[in-house]
């Protein structure tokens, strides 16, 4: 079966951080969230994997190339202006077989899709959305269903006091090939601005809708997996601290030098005192007397001045601290000093 991995935006909250990389790009425990999703994708059996682009497309293709080395096999569409977050998938729709999975390339999650593919399949749905229970629903887009499932509608992040649903969606969808007979004709989304494309389509505005109204076979798959948008620079942390304690299942290659502390090929830690959970990078240069007190991940290439102290913090790769330097709570973008 065939997925699509949601690649294209922009990522406007996680800026300045995505001022210079895309989203799926941006790292926890130094590896790119799309490659997590990439292997999850893989573990579970989708090997035939298409993602679109825009925002510096070039590193997404730099990084993954034609997947092979990732046990997949990658290729991408390419949007010159953004379609919408559901005309990418109409842009790609040759791509598909009768069933395929949407996934959002943001989405840190170790879900079972294979559970999620069964439960599509065993309903005889044109589409399903995961669906997760959220305590605070003025921060996510929630979905309205029945007692079977079906879904009867949607809040887009009301107040707790005001919603009618606990469900929040997880931007993972299954769905038929017979999907596309519910998006808008060209140039009639209803989201749509004068200078987007004809090709524009919206999953709440245009399509859901037009399932709902059809009385389609239309589900929510509830989950307790783990699931994080890394939308903003704290769900960033969190989400990298959740890594590191094991709370969402991420792969971690490097090697364990001590109980909670994993440290790649080329970092010196003569001197230096941890306290874990702490992930290191390759090639990174710490100075004597230097403290990182977990949870703590340090990307590759770092420098960490003799003395400074990093606490509940992650660098990405190639930031700088001078001597001295104290870090607690935050996020240090690439190439920082």
């Amino acid at each position: 079966m065939e997925a699509m991995v949601l690649a294209a935006g922009l990522g406007t909250r996680l800026r300045p951080i995505t001022y210079s990389v895309p989203k799926p790009m941006v790292p926890v425990l130094n590896r790119p969230v799309m490659e997590h999703i990439v292997r999850l994708l893989e573990g579970h059996g989708f090997r035939q994997i298409i993602a679109n682009l825009h925002w510096f497309p070039e590193t997404i293709e730099g990084h993954f190339g034609d997947g092979h080395d990732f046990g997949v096999e990658l290729t991408y569409s390419h949007e010159e202006a953004l379609l919408g977050t559901a005309g990418g998938v109409r842009k790609a729709s040759p791509f598909f077989g009768e069933s395929f999975l949407v996934i959002s390339g943001d989405a840190l999650t170790d879900i079972d899709l294979t559970a999620m593919r069964a439960f599509h399949q065993s309903h005889d749905g044109i589409a399903t959305l995961a669906t997760r229970k959220v305590t605070e629903t003025s921060q996510f887009g929630v979905v309205i269903a029945d007692q079977d499932g079906r879904i009867q509608g949607f809040q887009e992040k009301p107040d707790p006091a005001e919603a009618l649903s606990d469900l929040a969606n997880c931007g993972i969808y299954m769905f038929d090939r017979e999907i596309f007979d519910y998006f808008p004709g060209p140039g009639e989304s209803d989201l749509a601005g004068p200078d987007d494309p004809d090709g524009f389509a919206d999953w709440a505005y245009d399509v859901f809708p037009a399932l709902m109204e059809s009385g389609a076979p239309f589900y929510s798959h509830e989950v307790d997996a783990y699931w994080n948008d890394v939308g903003t620079v704290g769900e960033l942390l969190q989400g990298s601290f959740d890594g590191l304690a094991g709370t969402v299942d991420l792969t971690m290659d490097e090697p364990e030098v001590d109980p909670g502390v994993r440290v790649a090929e080329g970092t010196s830690l003569d001197g230096v005192e941890l306290t874990g959970p702490v992930l290191i990078g390759a090639g990174c240069r710490i100075g004597r007397g230097a403290e990182l007190t977990g949870p703590v991940v340090i990307g590759a290439d770092c420098v960490i001045g003799e003395g400074s102290k990093v606490k509940e913090s992650v660098l990405l790769d190639g930031a700088e601290l001078t001597p001295g330097s104290y870090v607690v709570d935050g996020v240090l973008g690439r190439q920082v000093r």
